[in-house]
């Protein structure tokens, strides 16, 4: 690998001209940069960014851990980060904790060896203590989609109660009355709580969510089909289905259309999240909107005030709203 010294004897200038040609810094002639820019191409010269970095105790790197990246859904709140990174001059790093604890951590470890400062996890199982205990070592830490009390001015996270409640009174406007609901056996928050707010709102409305009514499997197409299979089985009537994620609500439009039913004339299904893929099915689905590109860049610049502002106070809390997308997928039976 060369280095930054021998990029200066091949142009014949001191080490600290070329390290103002690499950082793009002032006191360096036109002909002088060009030479050295010209050279440091020709023999490959790539600087140790990592090592300056923990030189003069910066960097220029944010760094994200969410569970699966492969997923759309962390997928998009990756690429808001991104756009919130390079907004404010930052690269971003991404790691995959693959839905393990020991893997988070590591991952955490991986990013702070890179000396990143602000760091936005989406923490899914780590122990609270755990995650306290590193709020304080690591400065510009923010956790996205979950809410620790102790850190709440650190937390930005979504009303998944409040979303459900508007998606099941949704339903309730059209004629609904026997509305069943397909969640993800993932033992987080979201889906206990997504199913709270159906519960809420059909007790609002004087309806009861049937327990034959709730059937739980994976948070995809496949988990899907298996739940609505599962709802088929127990020969309990219901008009319309409550998904999890858009990913399950499509599974469970293929199910549906493999027993002979029609998707919205028999059974209506609405989901959670509004991806992309919610556009691309047939019908189209209606959906509830997460809005987690937002979510991811407002928690970006965050992580970079945390660092940036330490003396500053931040005692605000961030929650965030989901709204509905009506498309086609929902009868009106009213």
């Amino acid at each position: 690998m060369v280095t930054l010294k021998e990029v200066a004897k091949i142009a014949g200038v001191s080490t600290a001209t070329v390290s103002r040609v690499v950082n793009d810094q002032a006191k360096v002639g036109k002909k002088c940069r060009e030479r050295v820019k010209k050279i440091i191409e020709e023999v490959g010269y790539r600087p140790n960014f990592i090592a300056k970095s923990l030189a003069d105790k910066s960097s220029n790197t944010i760094g994200i851990v969410t569970p699966n990246l492969s997923m759309s859904f962390f997928s998009s709140l990756a690429c808001g980060s991104e756009h919130a990174s390079r907004e404010n001059g930052y690269s971003l790093v991404m790691r995959n904790s693959l839905y393990e604890t020991r893997s988070e951590l590591d991952a955490i470890k991986s990013l702070r060896d890179h000396n990143c400062q602000s760091i936005i996890l989406h923490s899914e199982y780590s122990d609270e203590q755990m995650l306290i205990k590193l709020a304080k070592e690591i400065p510009g830490l923010v956790f996205i989609n979950r809410f620790i009390p102790e850190l709440a001015e650190r937390c930005v996270w979504l009303d998944n109660q409040a979303a459900s409640q508007t998606a099941t009174q949704y339903l309730i406007s059209k004629g609904h009355r026997d509305i069943a609901v397909i969640t993800s056996v993932y033992q987080n928050r979201d889906p206990a709580t997504r199913v709270q707010g159906v519960q809420v709102a059909m007790m609002q409305n004087s309806l009861k969510l049937k327990p034959n009514l709730i059937a739980e499997s994976t948070a995809n197409m496949e988990g899907g089909e298996q739940a609505v299979k599962a709802l088929l089985s127990s020969k309990e009537k219901f008009t319309a289905i409550v998904a999890y994620n858009d990913l399950m609500a499509i599974g469970a439009i293929h199910a549906l259309f493999d027993a002979g039913l029609n998707v919205p004339k028999d059974v209506s299904v609405l989901g959670f999240d509004d991806l992309d893929v919610s556009r691309a099915c047939r019908p189209k689905l209606t959906t509830m909107h997460y809005p987690i590109e937002e979510m991811a860049a407002y928690a970006t610049n965050l992580a970079v005030r945390l660092v940036n502002e330490p003396e500053k106070n931040f005692s605000n809390t961030h929650l965030f709203m989901a709204n509905l997308v009506e498309r086609d997928s929902v009868a009106d039976l009213s």
